[in-house]
């Protein structure tokens, strides 16, 4: 594979829509990338777009990319579709990485986007639960939130985590959504809103939960030679990317999970380890499931999580920064574009523009290794798919 790297990244804020097209929020999104990258558009050769529950919750069942990106202006040239739940657009990405890294392409747009709004709260549900084994968990109408909250509650009896812990995690999150002009929520949330708000599936409370959205996201994708000819600025080069489906497992496993394998693949192509990562962006669908990535991607011990947010390692200013953006429930959750939400957020880190919310290295300088993990789907009691890149700033 030859050396791939990020030249452009755009977004259009994560939000309820119910007015704006699918169309309009891509091609926000598409055009802020090109503009970023500061190219002429004509030199994109091929197009990777993630949605998810596009067809189901607009009726654009089919070609979507194609439909949202002649909006866009773009024509004649490949459009494939991706869908992978919550990582369709991390596995675009990860798809035009491909293309490009083998010499397919050049040069490749990567899109992520979704329509999940209609305020019809059934409708949306009934979408969010096709991400699971319909003739099994989902036709019994397990929701997401519950699955999470079981999760958590046996976290709660393995370890010393609480209910404070969760609402921790929120806190972070939301004081870092405030600062993200792309965020959902922009508003902090103290502890004791946090606690007391409505539950929705004991342990989780209203404000755990990542909100139902609209959005877009975009990042253009090159030859690192193309785009040092070409004189771009700012390269961020994609040191890794791993993906890996999940399994089934008895009730009792006790090893690894599947985001934990899928890092421990991210960091043996990096050449780097956890300790390396300056800031990441991970999947907290329900935010204290942050708590449990810490140890999936290694910033912690099995069992310390509570302590890494009780003692503040990972707000901005900590050792390990994570969820710069706000994550999925501040920043917001429109499922096919989160993926590339997250790689927005680290590419504008590692460059050192993100505004307020910017992350600084012991010394002053911007990050220069990030990572963004993204799952999907759930099935069998596992996640469909986990989905991980490791970023480089790089000039």
């Amino acid at each position: 594979m030859r050396p791939v790297v990020v030249i452009g990244v755009g977004m259009h804020r994560f939000g309820k829509f119910l007015d704006t097209s699918l169309k309009e929020l891509v091609r926000v999104a598409v055009w802020n990338a090109i503009n970023d990258a500061g190219i002429d558009p004509r030199s994109i050769e091929a197009a990777y777009v993630g949605s998810s529950m596009v067809g189901l919750m607009t009726g654009q069942e089919a070609v979507r990319g194609q439909v949202v990106l002649r909006y866009a202006g773009f024509g004649g040239i490949p459009i494939t579709n991706v869908e992978n739940a919550c990582a369709s657009s991390s596995t675009a990405f990860r798809d035009a990485f491909i293309a490009v890294g083998a010499g397919v392409h050049d040069v490749v747009l990567a899109v992520g986007m979704e329509k999940l709004y209609a305020n019809d709260l059934a409708k949306s549900l009934q979408a969010l639960g096709s991400a699971s084994d319909v003739e099994g968990e989902g036709g019994l109408g397990l929701q997401f939130s519950a699955v999470y909250a079981m999760l958590l509650r046996r976290m709660m009896a393995e370890h010393d985590w609480t209910v404070e812990d969760f609402a921790r995690v929120v806190v972070k999150n939301s004081y870092n959504g405030s600062l993200n002009p792309y965020a959902q929520f922009q508003k902090p949330l103290p502890l004791e809103k946090v606690l007391s708000g409505p539950v929705v599936a004991d342990p989780l409370t209203l404000y755990m939960v990542s909100p139902l959205g609209d959005g877009a996201a975009a990042a253009i994708i090159c030859a690192e030679e193309w785009a040092r000819r070409q004189g771009c600025a700012g390269l961020v080069r994609v040191r890794a990317s791993a993906m890996r489906s999940g399994s089934w497992r008895p009730y009792d496993y006790q090893g690894p999970t599947t985001s934990a394998l899928t890092a421990q693949e991210a960091y043996r192509q990096a050449g780097v380890g956890p300790e390396d990562i300056d800031v990441a962006e991970v999947h907290d669908a329900m935010a204290p499931a942050e708590l449990k990535c810490y140890e999936d991607l290694g910033f912690c011990a099995p069992g310390e999580s509570a302590q890494l947010i009780r003692e503040g390692k990972t707000n901005l200013d900590g050792a390990i920064p994570v969820n710069t953006s706000g994550g999925l429930a501040a920043r917001g959750h429109p499922v096919g574009a989160t993926g590339l939400g997250q790689i927005a957020e680290i590419v504008w880190q590692l460059r050192g523009q993100a505004g307020q919310r910017q992350v600084r290295r012991k010394g002053g300088d911007w990050p220069r290794l990030g990572l963004a993990h993204n799952e999907g789907g759930f099935v069998d009691g596992d996640v469909g798919i986990s989905v991980i890149h490791i970023l480089e700033r790089v000039g």
